[in-house]
């Protein structure tokens, strides 16, 4: 567009949309990125999850408990990440508890891994590209004023 609507809309879009985006992914991934290197690395607590119901909206995903091997403090009502594609209520998965905040990780592994460090990965630059737009607007505003 010749008048700069275009530009201002950008503008908008990074100046709201970069921010958002640092706060998902920093909030969603950050806290539980070691946790998940921990589990691809066979570290944690190996135990059993107990599936006892699934829940869907755009993904399935099963809620249930587990208990470590050979004793230990059960966790309840957690999710299973990387478990199998088809579970039943009351099956079993071996598990590995590694500290995450929601889940323990099936022991087969799977590439959960990765889309925490990619969601964390893209939060961190999202707040880097917002902190260096805020530092270049405050730098124009002192050459224009």
């Amino acid at each position: 567009m010749a008048d700069g609507t275009a530009g201002w809309g950008m503008k908008v879009l990074l100046w709201a949309g970069l921010p958002f985006l640092a706060l998902l992914g920093l909030s969603l991934a950050v806290p539980d990125v070691a946790a998940a290197w921990r589990a691809k690395s066979g570290g944690g607590t190996a135990g059993t999850f107990i599936a006892l119901r699934e829940e869907c909206s755009r993904n399935c995903v099963w809620h249930g408990d587990f208990v470590p091997d050979g004793g230990g403090t059960p966790r309840h009502d957690v999710i299973v990440y990387d478990g199998p594609d088809r579970l039943t209520s009351g099956a079993t998965v071996a598990a590995r508890d590694t500290g995450a905040r929601r889940g323990v990780f099936a022991a087969r592994g799977g590439d959960t891994w990765l889309i925490f460090s990619g969601l964390a990965v893209a939060g961190a630059l999202a707040a880097i590209g917002w902190v260096v737009m805020l530092v270049r607007a405050m730098l124009n505003r002192r050459r224009v004023g």
